[in-house]
C-alpha cells in the first residue's frame, strides 16, 4: 500500500472507478515494481478488494496503458469481480476513447476491423496479422473536431473511438494501421518531417515535447452487476491534450 491520491469518480461497497492519470501503470510489473494504481487502491480500500486475479492485481478486471489516462472501474469482491469480467467478456461495457492522431481521415466515421497480435521481430508491439491469427478486434471511429493549423492544412484531429473488443494497444495499433497514428505515441508513431511541415514553431515543439500517446478513456458505462444499477461516467479531457489542441489550431 502506498498514499497516492485517487480522483474517484464513482465508488460503492461492490466496485470503484478511478480517473486514472498519465505516467501510472495498472498494476507492478517489471520496471515498474510500485507507484501502481494497485497500490494506491491498497492503501485507500484495506483489503476490501477482489482476490480473483492474486496479490499484484486485486480487484483489476481490465487495464489501460500506463501512459494513457482515464477511467477504469476495480472490484471489491470476487462477486462483483466475475459479474464485470462477464461484461467485458460479452462485450456489454460501454467504452469511449478520445484521441488526437495524425491526419484527417476518410471516411470521418468507419470501423476497423483486423486481427490483432504479436510483432514477430519487435515482440514488445503488437500489429495487425492475417485471418487465423492474432485475437479479433474492432474499433470504431469517428472525427468529432478536426484540427485546422493557421495555414489552412488539417495536420490532425480527435477523434472518439468505441471499442467494440478489448485487445492491448487496440485503438493504436487500429488507428496507425490505416495512417493516422496518436500523436505523442513512441511505438506505433512516428514525428515526421512532413506530418510537422504544416505546424507553427510553437506546435512542433509542443508535439515533439509531448511524451505520451495522446489517448484519453473518456467513457465507461455498464449496468451494475450487483445492484442492476445504469452506471454511466465520463471523464474531461486532460489538459495536457487540451494544450496540445491549442498549440496546433493556435497562430504563435
Amino acid at each position: 500500500p502506498q498514499d497516492i491520491p485517487l480522483d474517484i469518480v464513482f465508488e460503492d461497497r461492490h466496485l470503484i472507478i478511478v480517473n486514472k492519470p498519465a505516467g501510472m501503470v495498472v498494476h507492478p510489473a517489471p520496471g515498474s515494481p510500485d507507484g501502481a494504481l494497485v497500490n494506491a487502491l491498497l492503501h485507500y480500500c484495506g483489503d476490501e478488494l477482489s482476490g480473483i486475479n492474486g496479490v499484484k492485481r486485486p480487484g483489476i478486471v481490465h487495464r489501460i496503458d500506463k501512459d494513457t489516462t482515464g477511467l477504469i472501474v476495480v472490484a471489491k469482491d470476487d462477486e462483483t469481480h466475475n459479474g464485470l469480467a462477464d461484461l467485458f467478456f460479452r462485450h456489454d461495457i460501454d467504452r469511449v476513447y478520445e484521441a488526437i492522431i495524425w491526419g484527417f481521415p476518410k471516411p470521418m466515421q468507419n470501423t476497423i476491423e483486423g486481427n490483432i497480435g504479436r510483432h514477430r521481430t519487435h515482440r514488445e508491439k503488437m500489429t495487425v496479422v492475417g485471418a487465423g491469427w492474432g485475437k479479433h478486434a474492432v474499433t470504431h471511429y469517428s472525427v468529432i473536431e478536426p484540427l485546422q493549423s493557421p495555414n489552412g492544412s488539417f495536420p490532425a484531429s480527435v477523434v472518439e473511438c468505441v471499442l467494440e473488443t478489448g485487445r492491448t494497444h487496440q485503438i493504436r495499433v487500429h488507428m496507425s494501421h490505416v495512417g493516422h497514428s496518436l500523436l505523442g505515441d513512441p511505438v506505433y508513431g512516428r514525428n515526421t518531417p512532413t506530418r510537422l511541415a504544416d505546424l507553427t514553431e510553437t506546435a512542433r515543439d509542443r508535439v515533439k515535447g509531448f511524451s505520451r500517446q495522446a489517448l484519453h478513456a473518456k467513457v465507461l458505462g455498464f449496468i451494475h452487476p450487483i445492484t442492476g444499477e445504469s452506471i454511466r461516467c465520463e471523464s474531461p479531457r486532460p489538459k495536457d491534450m487540451q494544450d496540445l489542441i491549442k498549440a496546433i489550431t493556435t497562430k504563435d
